[in-house]
């Protein structure tokens, strides 16, 4: 049987009472502890550690976000136990990368780290995914790639997850989309229209077998498994 630890936060901590921050500067204040240990273990893979209004960023070599995840989660001294988002940055400038951002919490030590990684324009957005790390990352990343189109490699199950399957206008959080869709209003109008609510939310009803008909076929070989919609 599997047992779970109870964790209290800041229970590896002693002495560290949690308060409110007052008079944070901007840049130039101590980093988090785990950036130290970090650099220590990882050397030239961190690229650098930056402070902004007290919080700590990393910049970690993008071949290697998969191993110091694993050892901040992992690692007695670290305990980052909680992945509380995933998510992407990109910056009009061309020239400047897109970056791969991860919000980490060591609930044991009441700390937070903000781990990024930069993909340079025009090389594939694709990186590891740190789902055997944090369950969590599922549709966290699956969020990621429906929003900027990164791939993160060894996920189980990467598909849209807040645009529909059959989405075809690209990725609303990427700076070359249109406020209003590549499409046009009417054409948005006509392809909504031309849906089928029954064939993505009614398959229990009694239209199921008009329904199944109309969906794509990775969707019905995933049904043919045995998965339930909305999963």
């Amino acid at each position: 049987m599997t047992r779970f630890e109870v964790v209290s936060t800041g229970a590896s901590a002693p002495g560290v009472e949690p308060a409110t921050q007052r008079n944070v500067s901007h840049r130039g204040a101590d980093p988090n502890p785990s950036a130290k240990a970090l650099q220590d273990n990882f050397s030239s893979t961190i690229k650098r550690v930056d402070v902004i209004w007290g919080e700590t960023v990393v910049y970690v070599d993008a071949a290697s976000v998969q191993g110091v995840i694993r050892w901040l989660h992992d690692d007695p001294s670290q305990r980052y136990d909680f992945l509380s988002d995933v998510t992407a940055v990109e910056y009009r400038d061309a020239d400047v990368p897109i970056e791969v951002v991860w919000h980490l919490r060591s609930l044991p030590f009441r700390r937070f780290l903000r781990i990024k990684a930069q993909i340079q324009k025009g090389k594939p957005l694709e990186i590891d995914s740190v789902y055997d790390i944090y369950r969590a990352a599922d549709w966290l990343e699956r969020e990621c790639y429906d929003m900027f189109g990164i791939r993160f490699r060894g996920h189980p199950d990467l598909r849209r997850i807040l645009m529909w399957e059959s989405y075809t206008e690209g990725f609303p959080l990427r700076k070359d989309f249109p406020l209003r869709g590549r499409f046009s209003r009417s054409e948005q109008l006509r392809q909504a229209l031309a849906q089928n609510p029954e064939a993505r939310y009614s398959m229990e009803e009694l239209t199921i077998a008009d329904a199944f008909a109309e969906l794509p076929q990775d969707m019905r070989d995933r049904l043919g498994k045995g998965e339930r919609t909305g999963e």
